[in-house]
């Protein structure tokens, strides 16, 4: 989408039959747009709507200079048991994110910490 918007209905379109995880670490992706509050879909349930099997989104704004400590861990604890050439296992995402935020806590504020959901498997 070179010259314009990327818009969550361009998401829902699109065929993506091997989406099983996304990490969307941009604020406010798992809440609704203050234009249309009566929606209830945003982009974390647009992606899952659009056939990713487990995503995680976030609640309100974050500190990237903060966050980026529970995206390091999260990710550590995804991969920590996969072997070369292996699959991910898109259903460990909730279980990783759990691990994640209790790893940082001494380095995180909980309100950093807790602004990351995950919905799907």
């Amino acid at each position: 989408m070179k010259d314009e918007d990327l818009t969550l209905l361009d998401i829902m379109e699109r065929d993506i039959p091997h989406a099983e995880f996304a990490f969307l670490s941009a604020c406010h992706t798992a809440v609704g747009d203050e234009e249309t509050p009566d929606e209830v879909i945003h982009l974390a349930a647009g992606l899952q709507f659009s056939g990713f099997k487990s995503v995680i989104g976030t609640l309100w704004q974050v500190d990237d200079s903060v966050a980026k400590h529970v995206v390091k861990a999260f990710y550590e604890n995804m991969f920590s048991d996969l072997k070369d050439g292996g699959v991910m296992d898109c259903t460990k995402a909730a279980w990783a994110l759990n691990r994640a935020t209790h790893a940082v806590k001494t380095t995180v504020p909980l309100e950093q910490r807790m602004v990351f959901v995950h919905i799907g498997v």
